[in-house]
């Protein structure tokens, strides 16, 4: 199967549908998911989307608290893009059909959330990323010149005379293809499942990292993870998202005895910070030998279970009140703050490939994402990467030098099978990490990384591609965790427990080396 289209567009996401609204009417556009038309990260986003649209904020407000998030790596640019430009293209959500929920004067009802200065969150009950992903795919579905290929895997990109001119493809009925484009979006979401414990639905596999890694180019800040601390844990049952929301709207972390803890930990409690509630949880465990808890039983029942009804029927599936009983929880894998760098416009270091969403680096979250901003940031910079794919393929604006050039090399190559990366991921390079362990993650994903490296194209099944992308990506984010000997953010090192501004406020960008000719 050969296609041609003037752009192909990977994922459908905010980012990917936010960028295919601009398309639609300005050439031949491909949209390969790899799930249903409607399956992506963005469904699963609960809370909402912040954006500085309250009388009392700014978005002066809203960059303070970003930068302050991000534990000074945050690109100031990026940044300013976001919130500045963020206002604009939430009002135009709103226009174009998205239901947040409203207050008693019929104004967007704006809730906080951790590490925000004051209420400015914009929420549909407790499924904001499914209500906007209707609202967009209501826009573009049905154009004209739009083909959509569903369940189609993109397995690689075509890079021809130093440009990415396409992308490889497998559909679902196992035919491969090639789909030829003068632009390239990358809008694949995160990397979750490269953890064993995450939030993130099973297709968040890394594949666009993998990608574009592959191709050669640019990807950075891979070791700044973010672990959602509030993830129901309830044996035998899946884990599922306690939103952020429940703490901006009153909710306690408690230890076993009922006691609240967090102000032993951080002056901002409950609501400081996702990289430090986490963190302060596993101190407290530590300390009391015992679980945490979240709980609501000091708040109005009905009010709870009104605002919250997608978390309440989890909740209740796994025999819980959300309103009335103590939750128990533990973090889990959430969101990559790093991802495939990219400029202002999406361009990657690659002439004809862009990136946007959960995939992209930006810099806009630094080492830590402020809660709510992943829904503005693939909004934002899905609509840039649009404007940027209908301009002339030119080189990307890449300010940050390049760390390492390495291949990925091991020997002897295990099986296949007989390595989980999952596993030696969530062991090793979860939420506190040593040298020691990450050493072995990077040992273990380099060799089943290595192992699949050298099959690929060769019949793979869909079951060999996951556990490629999960190989590669997980190598790539143990690995960067491995070289910075400091704390910062969503990368915590037991062994250097402390934040390191003189030696460790950089960027690792890492780039595939060049096969040498033999």
């Amino acid at each position: 199967m050969e296609l041609r289209a003037d752009y192909v567009v990977v994922g459908g996401g905010i980012a990917g549908l936010r960028a295919l609204a601009d398309l639609v009417g300005t050439g031949d556009i491909l949209l390969l998911t790899k799930a249903g038309p409607t399956e992506s990260n963005t469904g699963y986003a609960q809370g909402g989307i912040a954006a500085a649209l309250g009388a009392d904020d700014s978005p002066d407000l809203h960059r303070a608290d970003t930068l302050a998030a991000g534990a000074g790596l945050c690109d100031d640019a990026a940044v300013d893009v976001l919130v500045q430009e963020g206002p604009a293209y939430v009002r135009q959500l709103i226009e174009w059909g998205v239901a947040f929920d409203r207050d008693a004067d019929g104004q967007p009802a704006l809730a906080r959330e951790g590490a925000h200065s004051v209420r400015r969150v914009l929420h549909a009950h407790d499924t904001t990323g499914r209500e906007i992903a209707r609202a967009l795919w209501a826009r573009v579905e049905g154009a004209g010149r739009l083909r959509v290929i569903p369940e189609g895997r993109a397995t690689g990109l075509i890079v021809e005379d130093g440009m990415v001119s396409g992308v490889r493809f497998v559909a679902a009925d196992g035919t491969s293809g090639t789909a030829r484009a003068r632009s390239v979006l990358l809008a694949t979401g995160g990397a979750g499942q490269v953890f064993r414990e995450t939030t993130n639905p099973s297709i968040a596999t890394g594949d666009g990292i993998g990608m574009a890694w592959r191709a050669g180019a640019r990807v950075g800040d891979l070791e700044f993870v973010q672990f959602h601390p509030t993830v129901l844990s309830v044996p035998g049952q899946p884990r599922f998202l306690l939103s952020e929301a429940l703490r901006g709207e009153g909710a306690h972390l408690i230890n076993q005895a009922g006691e609240r803890f967090m102000d032993r930990y951080d002056p901002a409690g409950e609501l400081a910070p996702r990289d430090v509630v986490a963190v302060s949880m596993v101190r407290e465990q530590v300390r009391t030998e015992a679980p945490v808890y979240l709980t609501l039983a000091h708040l109005d029942a009905d009010a709870i279970r009104t605002r919250f009804p997608s978390i309440a029927d989890a909740c209740a599936r796994a025999g819980l009140d959300l309103a009335t009983e103590r939750l128990p929880i533990s973090p889990a894998a959430h969101y990559m703050c790093g991802g495939v760098e990219t400029d202002l416009a999406g361009r990657t270091s690659l002439p004809g490939l862009f990136a946007a969403g959960e995939v992209a680096c930006t810099g806009v979250h630094g080492a830590n994402r402020l809660a709510s901003n992943s829904l503005l940031e693939g909004l934002v910079f899905g609509a840039r990467a649009a404007a940027a794919m209908r301009q002339a393929v030119r080189p990307a604006a890449l300010r940050r030098a390049v760390e390492a050039r390495e291949h990925i090399t091991a020997h002897p190559h295990p099986e296949p099978d007989e390595v989980s990366t999952p596993d030696e991921m969530w062991r090793h390079a979860g939420l506190i990490r040593t040298a020691g362990g990450l050493a072995d993650a990077v040992e273990a994903t380099a060799s089943l990384s290595a192992a699949y490296e050298a099959r690929l194209g060769s019949g793979m099944s869909a079951a060999e591609w996951r556990a490629a992308s999960l190989a590669l990506v997980g190598h790539l984010v143990a690995r960067a965790a491995l070289r910075r000997t400091e704390s910062r953010g969503g990368h915590r090192r037991a062994d250097f427990p402390e934040r390191d501004d003189l030696h460790w406020k950089i960027h690792i960008v890492e780039q595939k080396a060049a096969q040498r000719q033999r």
